[in-house]
């Protein structure tokens, strides 16, 4: 566990390009939140945490995400509107104005390192504008010893400057925010822009080109625990499925929340040192783990607070993505160092708004490859601009704004490792239930984690015709019955009471996942194919 002394060692960012620059170093998180604080770019709640508004962007910009374009990455990466290509020459005109925009400012440094297991270990150096930025990046990043600090050398290295804000007309960017990964340079470039999801996502989709291209090893945006026999489980998902809520479970060690690695000696192991968590209708009944997580040391991200310094966790008057970045220690059991053995147990978790998909099911190997290159989720109404009922939402690998690589590369890994290891994969829909978004209920969450418990226990029978009814539109094989789960919530047929509309409305979603599914048809093997439902209407 990192010593946070302040560190007496100085130094220069002349090799950056920033000069006379008065810069902070390795500041203890107690002194970024004072700063903050004595800044007024923050403010304490009651529970002791900081509390900062990321100003105009309150989540990511993904139209405005480069990589660039050169010897490294020309041949490599799957261009197109997730990986956008940039210039050599434009990035470098670009980094030497921000550069020139941080020289003669009070600028702080941090560094630190991703990967838990030390032999893929990559050390950063992260130099940003403000205070508050550097503290997420202490909570997020794994943080050096005193020791290891004395001889520390970066590979990457994170320039934040929320400040700066680019002409596009000059700067070869859309618009005046950017996020830019250098994988020649090995410079993360971020500017126009306070979310600090940035932060945390450059390295995360660095670390999943460097990993598979260079190390042999399977990125994943998932969470993951281990249970007291020493068994890992892995929880793939999008914002909002319950990644974070479900791994942080009190009888399981935590591994880590959302980026993960599986490498070739098959262990699995955290990217991260933190959490970062969404917290709109965040209650300590739900979720003990993470409210109790909100003290000092944690940043809370564009939440309402009252007179007193109380945070309204269902106000989303400012966002619905409303966020907490905290150190993994924050949380009582975790797993030290966070790296667990071979996985048992695949969670595939989606957030159907449609209610048409089982709460939990078991898939065979081409229908886990399928749904891992799909990557399901839905959003419902509200959530984002002109959404006015359930849409599908697919995202690749369950990360694709993350996946600088083609699909079909991580889910051939993932394919390649779950038959070499036997592990079982399960689809859970912690969505709607009874009827679509608007009609039915959200899954209750005691419900889930049951399903998920009776699978870790391995109390949910052998896979046969007597435990298990293949569902006659996605195939995939739903229980017959779960310790804990009433059994007509385990058939979402049953819960609708009105097949007709619930057959309209199975065949409406499976024609979506077809669709979707297009792009990936001449990467994907006639084994994956066969894995999506097999049934649909025109």
């Amino acid at each position: 566990m990192a010593n946070y002394t302040q560190s007496t060692k100085s130094i220069s960012l002349d090799e950056y390009g920033i000069r006379n620059a008065e810069v902070h170093y390795q500041l203890p998180p107690e002194k970024l939140h004072e700063i903050a604080i004595a800044k007024g770019q923050g403010v304490e709640t009651s529970s002791g945490a900081l509390a900062v508004n990321t100003g105009e962007f309150t989540g990511r910009s993904p139209l405005d995400r480069f990589i660039v374009k050169d010897e490294v990455t020309k041949d490599r990466v799957w261009w197109g509107n997730v990986n956008i290509p940039f210039d050599p020459n434009d990035f470098q005109k670009l980094y030497d104005k921000v550069t020139d925009y941080l020289s003669g400012k009070e600028v702080f440094v941090r560094d630190s390192y991703a990967c838990a297991d030390k032999n893929y270990k990559l050390n950063i150096r992260v130099i940003t504008e403000y205070a508050w930025s550097n503290q997420f990046a202490d909570n997020m990043f794994l943080r050096p010893t005193d020791e290891e600090l004395k001889n520390f050398s970066p590979e990457w290295t994170i320039v934040n400057a929320p400040g700066f804000m680019a002409d596009p007309a000059v700067d070869a960017t859309r618009q005046h925010n950017f996020a830019i990964l250098d994988f020649t340079r090995k410079i993360a470039l971020i500017g126009g822009t306070g979310y600090t999801g940035e932060i945390k996502k450059g390295i995360f989709s660095a670390l999943n080109f460097i990993l598979p291209v260079f190390k042999d090893t399977l990125p994943m945006h998932c969470s993951a625990n281990i249970g007291k026999d020493d068994d890992t489980a892995i929880f793939f998902g999008l914002s909002g499925t319950g990644k974070t809520t479900l791994s942080a479970d009190p009888e399981r060690r935590l591994i880590g929340d959302d980026e993960h690695g599986w490498t070739k000696e098959n262990t699995v192991f955290n990217f991260e040192g933190g959490c970062y968590a969404k917290v709109i209708n965040l209650c300590q009944e739900n979720e003990p783990d993470i409210f109790k997580a909100i003290k000092k040391g944690a940043i809370l991200e564009n939440v309402i607070l009252d007179a007193n310094g109380n945070v309204d966790f269902d106000d989303v008057s400012i966002t619905q993505n409303t966020r907490v970045s905290y150190p993994i220690e924050h949380i009582d059991n975790i797993a030290v160092p966070s790296i667990g053995k071979n996985p048992k147990n695949i969670f595939f978790l989606t957030a159907d708004a449609f209610g048409v998909l089982p709460p939990i099911s078991k898939l065979t190997p081409s229908q886990a490859a399928y749904h891992f290159i799909s990557g399901y989720t839905a959003k419902v109404a509200g959530t984002e601009a002109g959404v006015v009922e359930p849409t599908p939402n697919f995202s690749a690998c369950f990360g694709a704004p993350f996946m600088p690589l083609h699909p079909a590369k991580y889910a051939e890994m993932l394919s390649t490792k779950m038959k070499e290891t036997g592990v079982n994969v399960w689809l859970v829909n912690t969505g709607w239930t009874g009827g679509p978004y608007g009609v039915g209920t959200r899954m209750k969450l005691k419900y889930t984690r049951a399903m998920i418990n009776a699978v870790l226990n391995g109390d949910l029978g052998l896979y046969d015709y007597d435990h298990y009814h293949i569902h006659s539109v996605f195939g995939v094989a739903q229980p017959r019955s779960c310790p804990g789960v009433p059994s007509e919530v385990l058939s979402p047929r049953t819960t609708w009471n009105n097949d007709e509309a619930y057959y309209t409305t199975a065949f409406k979603l499976t024609n979506a996942f077809r669709e979707n599914f297009k792009k990936f048809e001449s990467f994907a093997s006639e084994e994956i194919r066969r894995g999506g439902p097999q049934r649909y209407t025109f």
